[in-house]
């Protein structure tokens, strides 16, 4: 048998590089054999902001957890029971795990799956709370109800040419399209997104695919401003001492737009000379106050109900104090939760295959290798405007 390697998270700012077992076709919590699973050679897989979250020491995940949960790999084993992937195929796996047999998978909310997770609704690969599975930042990984879950790549060859789009499509581009979708935006739409990590990037270019007139993305970190530039956005700095609204209406001659997006999350900071303080509502009251009445607020940045390093004690439980009466007041709508990626993948694969976006380019995609991973982590914690795709295997042209 193979072996295995993993990046495993020994507590808050150490991740490390070393050997893990080898996956097997079982649910170990059900003593069971896993017959609708596979097993997968990783092609790539990804460091994405909600595992620096974790490694920051900002939730409740537990030292030895695998990490890891967009992942893209090759079938090298199937259970009796999977009928439609094969030995061969090339594949993105959707970071929600769901049964495809539930309620909510049925009625396409696949990220709130109700028998994946003992604990609660929804499921992921490496992460804290979501149902112990095994992450997928490794060189070998187990996927459970392969048939629903997996998105086959048609052409093998075609996808390897664009594998640094297509790797993104585990996560961070469903997830940044969801958040632009749920705000309402189309054509002609002006959009301000928060936030010029990987995920309000992938956000940002997903408004342009919609077919958004302005695109508008905030953030303190300059290289990530810039790298908002460069396929178009206009930015506003919240580190300055202009508000948001002020900038916004230097660039739209009116100080609100049509929908928002917080790609932010829990440990956003504040604006102007506030923003070294911990503010974990700043955003979701910031985008209330620049989206017009009748606006739709999309809300793909992560929030948690633990958090040991919250500034107060309501924060440590998810309770903030964001003004409600001003969203209510302009009759905004609000979505939240994970995005439930099957809804979009093949859509967005589709995209990428045929020309219609290059979202690597827009994120500024590096690949390393598995044993770099620890100092990715570093370098994406330092503000790098850079999404780090890891290559297990060197298989990454």
């Amino acid at each position: 048998m193979a072996g295995n390697r993993g990046v495993v998270y020994k507590g808050p700012g150490k991740v490390v590089v070393e050997k893990i077992d080898f996956p097997k076709l079982e649910l170990k919590e059900q003593k069971r054999k896993c017959e609708h699973g596979v097993i997968l050679k990783v092609v790539c897989t990804n460091i994405c902001g909600s595992d620096q979250h974790m490694v920051r020491g900002r939730t409740t995940a537990q030292t030895g957890l695998v990490l890891g949960h967009e992942i893209t790999g090759e079938v090298i084993e199937a259970g009796r029971d999977v009928e439609f992937i094969k030995k061969g195929d090339l594949c993105s796996v959707p970071f929600n795990i769901a049964c495809g047999r539930c309620t909510n998978c049925k009625s396409g909310k696949t990220g709130i799956c109700l028998s994946v997770n003992p604990a609660r609704p929804g499921a992921a690969y490496g992460y804290v709370d979501m149902g112990g599975w095994v992450g997928g930042q490794a060189e070998y990984v187990m996927i459970p109800y392969a048939d629903f879950n997996l998105l086959k790549f048609p052409d093998r060859d075609q996808a390897m040419n664009k594998i640094k789009d297509l790797t993104l499509l585990s996560d961070i581009f469903p997830t940044g399209y969801h958040g632009a979708v749920t705000a309402g935006v189309g054509p002609g739409s002006t959009v301000y997104v928060a936030g010029a990590g990987p995920v309000g990037l992938a956000c940002a270019a997903s408004c342009h695919l919609l077919g958004a007139a302005v695109v508008i993305v905030g953030d303190l970190n300059p290289e990530r401003l810039k790298q908002a530039k460069k396929f178009g956005c206009e930015v506003v700095d919240v580190s300055k001492k202009a508000s948001i609204a002020e900038q916004i209406e230097q660039i739209l001659g009116v100080p609100e737009v049509d929908a928002a997006v917080d790609c932010v999350g829990f440990e956003a900071r504040g604006c102007g000379h506030d923003h070294s303080k911990e503010v974990p509502a700043q955003v979701l009251n910031d985008v209330m106050t620049v989206c017009k009445a009748g606006g739709g607020i999309g809300i793909p940045g992560l929030y948690v109900t633990g958090d040991p390093g919250a500034v107060n004690d309501a924060a440590k439980i998810g309770s903030l104090s964001i003004r409600i009466g001003l969203g209510w007041a302009k009759s905004h709508t609000f979505a939240t939760g994970q995005c439930p990626v099957m809804k979009y993948n093949r859509s967005l694969m589709m995209a990428i295959l045929h020309d219609k976006i290059q979202i690597a380019k827009a994120v500024n995609v590096k690949t390393i290798s598995l044993d770099d991973a620890p100092k990715g982590y570093v370098d994406f914690d330092k503000g790098a405007a850079t999404k780090f795709v890891i290559d297990p295997h060197k298989s990454v042209a």
